[in-house]
């Protein structure tokens, strides 16, 4: 099931990889960044509650869930699976149809 690939095809995949990459990196820059100031925001304001970590909980599981999908951790959710899924549903809307014909 292996697609061969001309080397245009191939760059385009690649760019679109370094693309996602560059995503996730300004993903994880802006959390850095706006979590600081909100650490220092919440410690100056009201350093009796720690309100500063909800934020930072929910934004940091994006954030892992973000580079786990870029960085490709579980390849079962992937490509290869995208593209079954791909040749699944146009092999089921050909059948459709072929059957009112």
């Amino acid at each position: 099931m292996e697609m061969n690939l001309n080397e245009e095809d191939r760059y385009l995949q690649a760019r679109k990889k370094v693309e996602n990459i560059k995503g996730f990196y300004g993903n994880l820059v802006a959390f850095v960044l706006v979590n600081a100031i909100l650490i220092f925001i919440n410690l100056y304001t009201s350093p009796q509650y720690l309100w500063f970590f909800w934020p930072l909980l929910w934004w940091g599981i994006g954030v892992v869930f973000h580079g786990l999908k870029v960085f490709e951790v579980f390849p079962s959710m992937g490509k290869e699976w995208e593209e079954r899924k791909i040749k699944e549903f146009m092999e089921k809307e050909k059948q459709n149809k072929n059957k009112w014909k």
